[in-house]
């Protein structure tokens, strides 16, 4: 890409960047609070775990250009682009955050959680000062994986008209253009490898000492 192609893309390119982190931040904060609960449920209720992580790992399955197909009919999602994005990315970043808070509870020392008994704390008070301080590298290593994963889907998302840097990708691949390919490729994948290296950060600032790294 040369410099007159960047400066007559720059504007364009910021936009859909900022359409690509909206796209995924808000699939990323409705998966969060969606899968942590319900991984949190899980580890107190482990006989459930197989049949609900089950169902989420069939959705990872699909493909996304299917995802994205099978939300168009639906009423209310279909009539804005955006929103079949985010479900669809929503349902992709499910899993990895899921699993590992389950993961991440279930692989605690028994022992810690019979002496926080012991000692009086109520479940509340149990999940709060002990299991997810613990079980919190596990995570973000979910969060690391889901939002990588949801950035490189998003790119599919243009195909639907929801915007993101994936627009420029499809228009290059049209007009047999790789400038525009690139221009669409490359900051995505620096999004995705920022993403990872801070949330690669969290993971290890929350890893707790002698851990031997994180289910992801």
């Amino acid at each position: 890409m040369n410099t007159s192609f960047l400066s007559q893309y720059v504007g364009e390119i910021a936009t859909l960047t900022l359409e690509h982190l909206w796209l995924t931040g808000a699939a990323m904060l409705f998966a969060t609070i969606m899968a942590v609960p319900t991984g949190i449920w899980l580890a107190r209720s482990p006989a459930w775990a197989k049949p609900v992580i089950g169902v989420t790992n069939v959705l990872q399955t699909i493909p996304s250009l299917a995802m994205f197909g099978f939300l168009l009919p639906l009423p209310w999602l279909g009539e804005r682009a955006a929103r079949i994005a985010i479900v669809a990315l929503t349902a992709y970043a499910l899993l990895p955050i899921l699993r590992n808070t389950y993961s991440g509870i279930r692989g605690i020392d028994p022992t810690l959680i019979e002496v926080a008994r012991a000692i009086g704390l109520t479940d509340a008070q149990r999940l709060i000062k002990i299991e997810l301080p613990l079980a919190a590298s596990f995570i973000f290593a979910g969060l690391r994986t889901a939002t990588v994963t949801c950035i490189g889907i998003a790119t599919i998302a243009a195909a639907v008209g929801a915007g993101g840097l994936g627009e420029l990708i499809f228009r290059g691949v049209a007009s047999i253009d790789n400038r525009l390919v690139l221009a669409g490729a490359v900051p995505a994948a620096l999004l995705a490898l920022a993403a990872d290296a801070a949330l690669g950060l969290l993971e290890r600032r929350f890893k707790p000492p002698g851990s031997q790294g994180s289910i992801q």
